[in-house]
């Protein structure tokens, strides 16, 4: 099994050469008109963390480490404060304990051993969250990540309803590998699909990259079973149900503060083989955003709907910079979409959109046409930056750069107030914080009543002060998108980074009735405290 990099996006085997993190640092000189001196990843044998402070009970020894690489990967995630921290070997807070469960059995055991004592409990899924949304408390004698990576089956497949019971450890890779033999697919597709599991999914109200109609995993969620401290909590399966507050609502999102997500049954589908595809190109991000508010609002349904202002399209599609780019895909296991896709491009025209008939991608759902669809031109390039992005950012590390994304969500109405809203707030942070730089925007999903923008800023920042300018250009950027009226997180999660415009964003009576949730099925407050709420 591949070892996880103790602090880059991926395994070890996935760590940048120094040559690689060399030309990294030639191409930001040429970008700032700076000179950066290069530096060679860190290794684990840099390492040198607080010795564990507990020792865990006999007969849970044997699925415990204290192993100094595996608790330096169970502290942070992959966000841009993450990475920068790992790399300088800054790990004052780690795990004292890492626990991989082997059944649910081994779950309770460990929570009635960390409640009795009082030691902070964090269920740990991928280890992808860019949010701290596990990361360690502080002042706690001990703390115990618990890591499900053994629970990584399909265990039921109901081909009747297009159903499946799956244990909430198993990774987007081994879940679609488990399913392809039976020709269904969850198709849930994360940016951290690789590195990201399905109980995390779920605890962090996932977006996958469905574009419209089923984005979040709540569209895909039949019942959820959890381990909580006060027992097991399991809602009946069922399609849909009007009888009371859902639980399976409360347990998506609930982001490891009420228990430990050990299965779910999952809506699955029939693997597509229809598939169609094309980019649209138009003069302004504000054309491209009328053309797939038009297109969303005919209930089409496109599996891929994103924009990318005339920034992104040149970044991560190789075009100019001159226009923005829509990007356009349909699939089906069952109908056959060329038309579709031609009533999308014919909208897209009409709201000022260009393309032209070879760049419309369609296949007749044999394996050889389709394997080009979505693969060529600037979406293909567009999809191939996409999947290749966390990869990249390694390679930068070390050098000063200060950079991070935001994603959000706003009904259309508001939508062009709050892009002016956020950029300005990201220009003006960038101009006092860096002395300039660069912002983007792209829409990640769009809905009937408004789009999910996802923006991103660049800047360069000063070697040993990246967290503190990061941390002023996030607070301005955030503090603009809940004045404009968006919502903190579309589908990264709350976790510590968000919690101070989570905690505006909530009503307060909601959270009062969420404390008293988990002081039902976590009285000791030891599941991931701080999260969500104070307990």
């Amino acid at each position: 099994m591949a070892k996880r990099s103790f602090w880059a996006w991926g395994n070890e085997q996935d760590e940048p050469t120094a040559a690689q993190m060399k030309t990294a640092a030639e191409q930001l000189s040429q970008r700032y008109g700076v000179d950066l001196t290069p530096v060679g990843p860190p290794t684990a044998s840099g390492l040198s963390l607080r010795k564990p402070r507990i020792t865990p009970p006999s007969a849970l020894a044997g699925i415990c480490s204290g192993d100094d690489h595996d608790r330096a990967v169970h502290t942070y995630g992959r966000s841009f404060r993450d990475r920068i921290r790992a790399f300088n070997y800054d790990f004052p807070n780690p795990p004292d304990v890492v626990a991989r469960p082997k059944n649910e059995q081994d779950i309770e055991a460990l929570l009635e051993w960390c409640s009795a004592s009082g030691y902070a409990t964090i269920p740990f899924g991928g280890g992808s969250s860019t949010v701290a949304g596990f990361e360690p408390p502080e002042g706690y004698d001990g703390i115990v990540t618990i890591d499900l990576e053994h629970l990584d089956q399909v265990l039921e497949i109901d081909d009747v309803s297009r159903a499946a019971r799956i244990q909430g450890g198993v990774y987007g890779p081994a879940l679609e590998d488990q399913l392809r033999p039976h020709g269904f697919t969850l198709r849930h597709y994360p940016q951290s699909f690789e590195f990201s599991t399905l109980g995390g999914w779920i605890a962090t109200r996932s977006g996958g990259h469905y574009a419209t109609n089923q984005t979040h995993i709540d569209d895909f969620v039949e019942s959820v079973r959890m381990v909580t401290p006060a027992g097991p909590w399991e809602s009946r399966r069922l399609p849909g149900s009007g009888a009371g507050p859902s639980p399976d609502r409360m347990a998506i999102g609930s982001e490891g503060i009420l228990g430990i997500i050990t299965e779910a049954w999952m809506r699955i589908q029939a693997r597509p083989v229809f598939r169609a595809s094309a980019g649209v190109t138009f003069p302004t991000f504000a054309a491209g955003a009328e053309a797939a508010r038009r297109i969303v609002q005919t209930k089409l349904w496109p599996a891929n709907c994103r924009l990318l202002d005339p920034v992104e399209s040149a970044a991560a599609a190789g075009m100019d910079g001159t226009a923005a780019l829509l990007v356009l895909g349909f699939e089906s296991a069952e109908i056959p979409q060329g038309e579709f896709i031609r009533h999308a491009v014919d909208i897209a025209r009409e709201a000022g959109g260009t393309i032209d008939e070879s760049e419309i991608r369609i296949s007749d759902g044999s394996s050889r046409s389709s394997g080009d669809t979505g693969r060529q031109g600037s979406v293909g390039a567009w999809r191939d930056s996409f999947l290749g992005a966390p990869y990249v950012k390694n390679h930068q590390a070390g050098l000063g750069l200060v950079t991070e994304t935001m994603e959000t969500s706003i009904t259309w109405d508001r939508w062009a107030k709050m892009d002016e809203m956020v950029r300005g707030a990201l220009r003006d942070a960038l101009n006092r914080v860096c002395g300039g730089g660069s912002v983007s925007c792209r829409f990640t999903h769009v809905y009937t009543d408004g789009p999910a923008p996802y923006f991103t800023f660049e800047g360069m920042g000063r070697l040993g002060a990246e967290l503190e300018m990061y941390a002023e250009i996030k607070q301005a950027a955030s503090d603009a998108i809940m004045a404009a009226g968006g919502t903190i997180t579309h589908h990264h999660a709350v976790g510590r980074l968000h919690r101070p415009w989570y905690d505006q964003q909530r009503p307060e009576l909601f959270a009062q009735a969420l404390k008293a949730a988990k002081l039902t099925l976590d009285p000791k407050g030891v599941l991931n405290p701080g999260l969500l709420i104070n307990a």
